[in-house]
């Protein structure tokens, strides 16, 4: 750790950057124009570049002259000796179906701190977060019935995607930031979104805190310090979690697979801290709590299951729970109310892919020199679910045994046994899950064609 040390009591401790510079987000506001002047006039006697990145969101009608403020108060400050180099972007949010322009903004703004830094070599971003902010959204998290992970607030470091945040004032008072302005006598803009009740930040800051202040004066102290507290208590779950998967997987990779005997085991508290993070590990996203509650409702069962969650599939078979990608499902539309009807037969007389969109997939047909079907046994099929009775051998000689007894010993999911069953001439040819009847097989030397269910995203 280094620090960019200032007069006025503020200090600002942070990572030592690498190559010599370091970026600091830079809105015009109150803050964040402190920091950066704080930050800049240590970086002289450290030797160190600083650049300031600013994002212009176009959410406010006052965004251009913002924009326009902080570059010329970065020239002045250059131009008076500070090592300060001036950058921006401008976004075009588009928030998705569901999400607010707020989370938009903010996803945004990260994403362009994020390119403007690493554009410009280096990767450690400070922010100008304070005490008061901390306190402000433990407050917001517990409104929102956030667990532990959200009490934690705001971390004073964080590394993500190649940079390092950090929050050299999250233990700094507002009042100790506002008194360094007024010393300095910085020129900063005053965002008259702050006063917009519709934000609830805005709300808690102007109609709950002066109250809360007032009847507890020590709250801000008091509120930041349970943030530390919860983040520690956040990060021996997590260390435990970690624990209780090495036994839940058995020491596998955890995309193989929970072991729900094993979880089952697990301490109710321990079971949900570990489910959150073999699904978070697995699928790369933290599941939402209600999500989290009814899996861990229905997962006591036996039956093969699926879910659809964290933007992809998860399925319960054989004691197992696994969790398969579908990236693309997670932004898919909804399926139509109106089903299509399913497809009743199909020419197959060349290698290729035909799709069946009413049966939910597409049926690959692939030229293989043996274990295939004969290209004339193909030519006229006929498409039906299953009805009960089906019977289907693995190998000539072998006695066929029910569709079900099949699927069991071959260790086949639910969710992949989802298909049509082919019948040529009345006979089963293809069964999804476990591929060509015996029977239907072709002679050595025969045309073929090997056969593959897929099913759609």
């Amino acid at each position: 750790m280094t620090a960019l040390p200032h007069r006025d009591g503020l200090t600002a401790p942070v990572p030592a950057p690498a190559g010599g510079s370091l970026a600091v987000a830079y809105s015009g506001g109150r803050d964040s124009t402190a920091l950066l002047h704080a930050a800049a006039a240590a970086a002289v006697g450290a030797g160190l570049e600083v650049h300031a990145l600013h994002v212009h969101h176009g959410l406010s009608i006052h965004a251009d002259d913002w924009l326009a403020h902080c570059e010329r108060q970065c020239a002045r400050w250059a131009a008076s000796g500070l090592p300060v180099h001036f950058h921006a972007e401008r976004l075009a949010l588009a928030p998705a179906q569901g999400e607010s322009v707020e989370a938009a903004a903010r996803i945004g703004r990260y994403a362009a701190l994020r390119r403007m830094a690493l554009a410009a070599g280096t990767d450690l971003v400070l922010l100008a977060h304070h005490r008061r902010d901390q306190a402000e959204t433990l407050l917001l998290q517990a409104l929102r019935g956030a667990g532990v992970a959200g009490l934690a607030g705001m971390p004073a470091e964080i590394w993500r995607e190649g940079v390092t945040w950090s929050r050299p004032w999250l233990a700094q008072p507002s009042e100790a930031v506002a008194a360094y302005v007024r010393h300095h006598r910085l020129r900063h803009i005053v965002d008259d979104s702050n006063a917009d009740p519709r934000f609830a930040r805005n709300r808690l800051r102007l109609s709950v805190w002066p109250a809360l202040s007032e009847a507890f004066p020590g709250a801000e102290a008091a509120l930041a310090d349970a943030a530390t507290w919860a983040q520690q208590a956040n990060a021996a779950m997590a260390d435990l979690a970690r624990i209780d998967l090495e036994a839940c997987c058995r020491g596998e990779d955890l995309g193989l697979g929970l072991d729900l005997g094993a979880w089952r085991q697990l301490a109710p508290h321990r079971a949900a801290h570990a489910l959150r993070a073999w699904l978070c590990a697995a699928s790369g996203r933290m599941p939402g709590a209600a999500d989290l509650q009814r899996l861990i409702r229905e997962l006591p069962g036996a039956a093969p299951s699926t879910w659809r969650l964290c933007g992809g599939r998860l399925t319960r078979y054989r004691g197992r729970l696994r969790f398969a990608s579908m990236a693309e499902a997670a932004g898919a539309p909804l399926p139509s109310p109106t089903t299509p009807l399913r497809e009743s037969a199909l020419a197959i007389r060349r290698a290729g892919r035909y799709p069946l969109p009413g049966w939910g997939g597409v049926l690959v047909a692939q030229r293989v020199p043996e274990g295939g079907a004969p290209l004339a046994r193909l030519a006229t099929l006929e498409l039906r679910p299953r009805s009960g009775g089906e019977r289907f051998g693995w190998a000539l000689g072998r006695p066929a045994r029910s569709l079900k007894k099949q699927y069991q010993s071959a260790g086949v999911a639910a969710w992949q046994r989802e298909g049509p069953l082919l019948y040529s001439g009345g006979a089963l040819v293809f069964v999804p899950g476990l591929g060509l009847d015996a029977a239907a097989q072709a002679a050595p030397g025969e045309p073929q064609l090997a056969l593959t269910w897929e099913l759609a995203d």
